[in-house]
């Protein structure tokens, strides 16, 4: 076993209740739901995301000898539909490998580490937001990374980057935790992880080869942790349809958000908080065109969000 916290990290920074009151405030959204976020369904089949004898020993600091991170839920390849709001329950999740890995309304994968872990760039990109959403997430860091590929890695207990900033693979990112609604409601019966989420076009994929199609990892369906690479070109501006952007926030339904949107300066600030607001806030626009001026095709782009010394793989059940 490796010793598991080498940054002081306590309670309340793991599961994203600092400052108090406004974690608090997101954790009764979640649950409760508002006139533009449908309340989270669940039901007795969401135990199964409870892991009793992983969630207590990873809140310890266990890790597997191997330092390969196990898998909690994979990308759920038949997602519910996006205006149902948040679906924790298991009735028709699937994962890429047919089995139920998974919960309906999951669109990520779940890494386990400690919390502590290094989180870095799973490919070179530029910040595009630094926030914490208790509701959806907790802390997170969302990154372009050109060409239509965008990837948050959300339950942060901490962010070591900024907006704006460009990073290349394997740099950091922060430190994990299980900040979110979440992390609070089940400690410490479901472990603290990395929730990782690939959007292509702007639309949630699964990173692993589902369905025949290519993967998104360059380790195919056996990621490996991210290296930095002196020679790999860096972070490429992504092309944006201006029209579109203009098309969307247009239709979106919450008047204190679309002003918020519509104050914004510059294209690219205007897109990625589209971008982010149409992913977490889906149900808020009643319009949701290709943002995009160039539709991009799946490839092998990304490693796991992890250095090598911290993880060397994914351990997916046999």
């Amino acid at each position: 076993m490796r010793a598991m916290i080498r940054h002081r990290i306590g309670p309340l920074e793991a599961v994203g209740l600092r400052p108090l009151g406004r974690g608090l405030r997101q954790c009764w959204l979640a649950l409760a739901g508002d006139p533009h976020t449908p309340p989270t369904q669940w039901d007795l089949s969401s135990l199964r995301i409870f892991r009793p004898r992983l969630g207590p020993l990873t809140w310890l600091g266990w890790r597997r000898p191997d330092r390969r991170a196990p898998i909690l839920n994979l990308f759920n390849v038949e997602p519910a539909p996006r205006d149902a709001g948040y679906d924790v329950r298991v009735t028709f999740a699937r994962d890429f490998r047919g089995g139920r890995l998974t919960y309906n309304g999951h669109m990520g994968v779940d890494f386990v580490v400690p919390v502590g872990t290094r989180v870095v760039a799973p490919a070179p990109a530029k910040v595009m937001r630094v926030e914490n959403l208790m509701q959806r997430g907790g802390l997170k860091v969302v990154l372009d990374h050109g060409e239509g590929l965008v990837t948050l890695c959300n339950h942060l207990a901490r962010a070591e980057v900024e907006p704006g900033q460009r990073v290349l693979r394997g740099e950091p990112l922060g430190l994990s935790g299980f900040s979110s609604v979440d992390g609070l409601l089940t400690f410490p019966w479901v472990p603290p992880h990395v929730h990782f989420t690939a959007l292509l076009n702007g639309e949630p994929v699964d990173p692993f080869p589902a369905g025949g199609q290519p993967s998104l990892w360059r380790g195919g369906a056996d990621p490996g942790p991210a290296r930095p690479d002196p020679d790999e070109p860096g972070w490429a501006p992504t092309e944006w349809d201006a029209d579109a952007i203009d098309a969307s926030i247009a239709a979106c339904l919450h008047p204190e958000r679309r002003a918020e949107l519509e104050a914004l300066e510059g294209l690219e600030e205007r897109a990625y908080a589209l971008l982010y607001w149409r992913f977490f806030n889906y149900t808020a626009f009643d319009a949701h065109p290709p943002l995009y001026r160039r539709p991009a095709t799946r490839r092998p782009r990304l490693d796991l969000p992890f250095p090598p010394d911290e993880v060397t793989g994914v351990a997916l059940p046999g």
